[in-house]
């Protein structure tokens, strides 16, 4: 930690990290939102610790979902089709493990809204 690290200062850096736990977590499983975990990471580390700041923002996995919310570029849509790919995938395969209506119902409505909004963000050019 800094110099006067305050006890303020400790909470906002360890819900940082937890806040960045699930956010790695949001990565392999597809219901689970990657996003909104790392940009609240972000800021609690950006009240707490400019170093651990720092470090997130050059980070090669969280850097980017950062970047791309500061600049407003969008997701490019090779990242779109294989997130949606990897959604259904698993929603599936969850699907045919629990075999349950309730489920179905459950993972096709979480399905249906994470595919929604994945298509209404901006879609980032790429560069060829």
């Amino acid at each position: 930690m800094e110099g006067n690290t305050t006890t303020r200062d400790i909470i906002l850096t360890v819900c940082g990290f937890i806040l960045l736990g699930l956010g790695a977590v949001g990565i392999v499983l597809p219901v689970m939102p990657t996003t909104p975990f790392v940009l609240l990471a972000a800021i609690c580390f950006s009240k707490s610790n400019k170093k651990f700041a720092s470090w997130l923002k050059k980070n090669r996995f969280f850097g980017p979902y950062i970047e791309n919310y500061h600049t407003k570029q969008g997701i490019k849509k090779s990242l779109k089709i294989v997130s949606i790919s990897i959604l259904w995938i698993g929603l599936l395969i969850s699907m045919s493990i629990l075999q349950t209506v309730l489920i179905y119902i459950i993972l096709s409505v979480v399905g249906i809204c994470v595919t929604i909004h994945l298509l209404m963000i901006k879609t980032k050019q790429e560069n060829n």
